[in-house]
């Protein structure tokens, strides 16, 4: 418990004098500097946990330009895939010794300008954006000019300052899985149009299916939620045409489930469904949900540990990052049915 003649708060000379160092040692640890014997670090730090020493980040940003902050766009949704992202940036800046400013967003042009402003006007050291960009990139890209700057979610206009998850290549597994399988094609249930993800997966189911030479079916669309999956699952469901179907979010393949439930079409007998995540919940839906994995969490620190390489040098150049996704085979898919 910190001492009680520190009730203001100590300062890095309190920490100096309780380890019997100089305040520039102090300083020398706490900025991780290699030249510090180890007895000392471990005598400085143990005078930092036995008084509570915090550091006053603004002082220090004062004197080094930096504010050790990094800004998160992301969108005003509780889908799952965004908060575990949002999960593994905040893991990701406390291992590296960061905190995190988070902005939500809708999708317009006007909303996304206004919350990455903000997180300009803040001092943010690097930002990480979360969240759709097609049509407000370039405004975007300007405000960032100067401020290293990361993008999650497949936007071109980002180029080599990419992290995620190849989405052409999750396509490409899940309809080709399908097609594998006997299927004649694959019917889609697409995200949003104006998703740059939903539209990288799109166009490659598309493609696709082309290069098999099958026929390309009307794609339908949702918007993420369990219950747009549901309302395209009663469509679909009642085509007696549709044998396979390739919906872009686990979330919304367990309403294409319910949906084909009570249609009586039974899954994978008679229809079969892939979805992309691999969320905790594919491995418990009825069926098992065979899936794209993604995985959120460890995509969120890839890019706090590119983001803090390029604030330690602005001059770093690096391809994108895109991790190769794996299918995961449950009970969800099968052979179709033989007519």
């Amino acid at each position: 418990m910190p001492d009680s003649q520190y009730a203001r708060g100590p300062a890095m000379r309190d920490v100096a004098n309780a380890a019997g160092v100089s305040a520039q040692t102090v300083s020398r640890v706490l900025n991780d500097h290699p030249n510090v014997q180890d007895s000392t670090r471990q005598r400085v730090m143990s005078a930092v946990e036995r008084l509570g020493y915090r550091r006053n980040y603004t002082a220090r940003a004062l004197v080094t330009g930096r504010s050790r902050t990094l800004g998160l766009l992301t969108l005003a949704t509780n889908n799952y895939s965004r908060s575990s992202l949002a999960l593994g940036i905040e893991r990701g800046a406390r291992e590296a010794g960061y905190t995190v400013n988070s902005v939500t967003s809708s999708l317009s042009t006007e909303s996304l300008v206004d919350a990455v402003s903000r997180l300009v006007f803040q001092g943010v050291d690097g930002i990480i954006l979360s969240a759709p960009l097609l049509e407000a990139g370039g405004q975007i890209k300007k405000l960032t000019a100067r401020i290293p700057t990361i993008n999650t979610d497949g936007s071109v206009a980002w180029g080599d300052e990419l992290v995620g998850v190849d989405q052409d290549i999750s396509a490409v597994l899940a309809t080709q899985h399908l097609l594998d399988l006997g299927h004649e094609t694959v019917w889609h249930v697409a995200g949003p149009a104006d998703w740059s993800d939903a539209a990288s997966r799109r166009d490659s189911w598309r493609r696709t299916l082309q290069e098999n030479r099958r026929d390309v079916p009307p794609e339908l669309h949702g918007d993420w939620s369990p219950e747009s999956g549901y309302h395209n699952g009663l469509v679909l469901g009642r085509n007696p045409e549709v044998t396979a179907i390739f919906v872009a979010s686990d979330e919304m393949a367990f309403g294409v489930l319910r949906a084909l439930t009570e249609l009586g079409r039974r899954v994978p007998e008679d229809v079969s469904v892939v979805g992309i995540d691999d969320i905790d919940l594919a491995a418990y839906s009825n069926p098992p949900l065979t899936t794209v994995r993604q995985s959120f969490e460890d995509t969120g620190r890839r890019a706090v540990q590119r983001l803090v390489a390029m604030i330690a040098n602005p001059k770093i150049s690096s391809p994108p990052d895109l991790v190769t996704p794996t299918l995961v085979v449950r009970g969800s898919t099968a052979p179709p049915p033989v007519r």
